[in-house]
Order: structure tokens, then sequence, then C-alpha cells
């Protein structure tokens, strides 16, 4: 007997990761403006301060953009503050402005606007507050978080720092040369390598290396290679190369150690996600979300594969589901997961998300209907109503019924029977 993965609610953590980011000790927030950062600490030449470094990333929709030109333009305010016992150790602000081509790129919902501030502190625990204002507009968004900076004595690793891009910079005193992932999320099936920064404080110029591991969510090691790290004046960097293809879909850590065993080892999170605006979940509850996505085949072979076979499955789940294998996005999960929005918005009831409703699991397979047409009375307490969804591409229409007359709607038997029918050959496309 096969087991069902169980359903869960309102897929919060796939659809919005905000609680996700903030269990990790991330910096996240969706409203009244949208963000997500990390902060994380590098050497100085002395071991009575710390560089930290604060990077955050929002959407260019978080933001008011206004012509200028043959252009959209959108400023913005960053404050961030370093506090003890109430009191304000140190303040930085800088105003940023974005400039895109296109109107439809303000837009965006993707990890567009990157915002990176550093500054420098003693070792020691402080409150880090920081506020992002919207030049174009009233909106505003703050967050704050304990923030405990390592003292990173001679030889001690500071946690991975998961970017873009990096150099290794060659003087303790000068400023990295890099552009962090503040979310650390990158997309399945789309990013094969992830940089990885890596620094160590050191006293004397000699080469080092040190171990850089992949552990899953539980601890357990799911990959190990060493960096080589660049001497510089009072550090050594280096770069390493994740190969994002040796894992699945969810949550993993990063972790760095210097190889002599001198410190121990330090760890950051690291997200494998479907898209640039989605979140993750655990196995379970992400083979619920899919339920009618995939046939029930293809999610067995997700449930079943045995960890170190999971990216593979994964893998083989992506390309055998992807409708256009030319491009580096899967639009049909794009699509399914914006539907799984939808729905949650728009059919909620009582008692039930809206993505586990009945006119939910319609609109989540097949889409917008072409027509809805209603019949009786729609005032609330009227029993009997119904709605009638049409599709015309697969030549059918689905009866919905009200029969308590306060929104919960069910599928009479026919169109439950109609519905099953086509869902079963559009989830073994």
């Amino acid at each position: 007997m096969t087991r069902e993965p169980v359903a869960r609610g309102t897929p919060s953590t796939l659809l919005d990761p905000t609680d996700l980011y903030q269990r990790n000790g991330m910096i996240a927030r969706t409203t009244p403006m949208a963000f997500v950062g990390s902060v994380r600490f590098l050497p100085t030449s002395s071991t009575d301060s710390t560089l930290v470094l604060v990077a955050l990333s929002m959407p260019n929709r978080s933001l008011t953009f206004a012509g200028a030109g043959d252009r959209q333009e959108a400023a913005y305010t960053v404050i961030t503050e370093a506090r003890q016992g109430g009191a304000v150790i140190q303040r930085r602000e800088a105003r940023e402005t974005v400039r895109v081509a296109s109107f439809r790129e303000t837009t965006r919902g993707d990890e567009s606007v990157i915002f990176q501030q550093y500054m420098t502190l003693s070792p020691g625990d402080y409150e880090l507050a920081v506020v992002v204002r919207d030049a174009g507009s009233a909106r505003s968004g703050a967050y704050e978080l304990p923030c405990s900076v390592p003292r990173l004595a001679n030889s001690a690793v500071a946690a991975p720092v998961v970017a873009y891009e990096a150099t290794p910079r060659t003087n303790a005193d000068s400023l990295p040369n890099l552009i962090a992932n503040p979310r650390a999320t990158i997309v399945f099936g789309r990013d094969t390598i992830v940089p990885v920064y890596v620094e160590q404080a050191m006293s004397a110029g000699t080469a080092s290396e040190a171990m850089l591991s992949v552990l899953s969510e539980d601890g357990n090691v799911l990959w190990s290679d060493t960096v080589a790290l660049q001497s510089g004046i009072g550090i050594a960097g280096g770069l390493g190369q994740v190969p994002a293809t040796r894992f699945g879909v969810g949550h993993f850590w990063v972790t760095t150690a210097p190889l002599n065993g001198a410190a121990p080892a330090v760890r950051v999170p690291l997200f494998i996600s479907f898209g640039d605006e989605w979140g993750i979940a655990p196995l379970e509850e992400m083979l619920s979300y899919l339920r009618y996505f995939a046939d029930a085949s293809r999610l067995r072979a997700l449930q079943d594969a045995a960890p170190e076979a999971r990216a593979s499955a994964w893998m083989t789940f992506w390309r055998e589901t992807d409708p256009d294998p030319q491009t580096t996005e899967h639009e049909a999960l794009r699509d399914y997961f914006r539907r799984l929005i939808t729905v949650n918005e728009r059919f909620r009831e009582e008692g039930s998300a809206g993505w586990l409703t009945e006119r939910g699991k319609v609109f989540i397979t097949l889409g917008e209907p072409d027509q809805i047409l209603e019949q009786g009375d729609v005032g609330i307490g009227n029993r009997g109503r119904l709605q009638v969804w049409q599709y015309l591409q697969h030549r059918t229409q689905f009866v919905f019924v009200d029969q308590s007359g306060f929104g919960r709607w069910r599928l009479t038997p026919a169109s439950e029977a109609e519905f099953e029918s086509i869902a079963i050959r559009v989830r073994r496309r």
C-alpha cells in the first residue's frame, strides 16, 4: 500500500519563505516592504575588531519606479544600526538608486536588487536593526535580530559567504571584492555551481587550505572538498565551488573549518528551491504540494529515493516535466506555484486553505477557466447555489454546488469523475 503525502494546510514556507529565513537567523520581511538579508563576519587586522557584512536583497516590485528619460528609476534608503543596551554603537545610512530599461522590469518578483553595507564592530553581542525605506512612497520596513559578533583570532576560519562572485582580498584592512547572495538561495536545475567565499585570519603570510562541506538539514555530510586560500597581509582567502547538482531541493548547511582542526567548523544555511520567488519545504510537504502537478508514480520515485540518490531523482523529475529544456527556467513549475498563490487568495473556505478546496484543485490543475457562470441566489446563506466552470481547451465544464450556502463548494459526482479523467492526462504530460 502506497502512503500518500500528508497535507499540511497552507504551504507557507514554499510560497512565503519568510519564516524559514527568520528561523535560520536571517533578516526577512514581507510587508509593507519585502526584503531578505544575511549577516556575515570577516577578519580584520586586529582580533579586537570584526568586519560585519549586512547584505540585503529585494524585488523590483518592492520599490516605486518613475520614468526617467528612456528608463525607469527608483530610489531607496537603508539604515543599519548596531545597538547594545539600547545605545546605538554604530549607524550607517545609504541612499541607492535603481535603474531599469523597461516598465516590465519594475514588476519583477525575484532577487533583482542587492544592497551591501559593511560595519566594523568589537566582538560581542548586539541588536542589529535594519530599516529599508522606499523613496517614492511612504512604505518602509524594519527588522531587528540579535547579532553575536565573533572574535576571529589567528587561524580562525570565518563563516562562509554564499556569493554570486568574489575575488580574495590581499589585505585584512581592505574591503572584500564580493557580491553576496543575501538569501543564500539558488534555483534547482539552473544554478549548477555555488560560489562560496572563505577567509581565514592569518598572522603570517603563509598559504593554507580550509575544508568546505555541505551537510543535509539534519547534519549528514553530503560533500566535502578543500579550498586553497591565497595569502595576504593578515588574511588568507579563497573561493570554493559547490556542485549544486549533487543535492536535491531543500535546506542544507555549508560549513568551513581549518584543516589542522585548530578551530571548530562554522556553518551557514543554503537553500535550493524551484525558482527565484519560491522557498522550500520538507520533502513530505513538498510532495504534498506537488500532488496536482505530477502523477503518483513520479512523486513515489521522489519519496522512495534514498538520501544519496535524492538529487538524481529530483533531476529526473525536473527533466521529465520541463516543457522547454532549452530555457533555464521550468515554466510549468513556475506557473503551477503561481496558481497555488492565486487559489490561496481566492478560494479559501472555512477550515481549508484555498489549495486544498475542490475549486482550488481544479484551478491549480487546469488553470483559469474560460468562463464562470453563477446560478441561483448568490446571497450568503442561500443553499443550492451553482458555479459552472467552462474549459474550452478540454471541451468540458465542471459544476460546483454550495449546499450549505456558506461558500463550501463541492464538485457534483459527474463533474468529479470528469475532472479526475482529465487530471490524469494532464499530470502525465
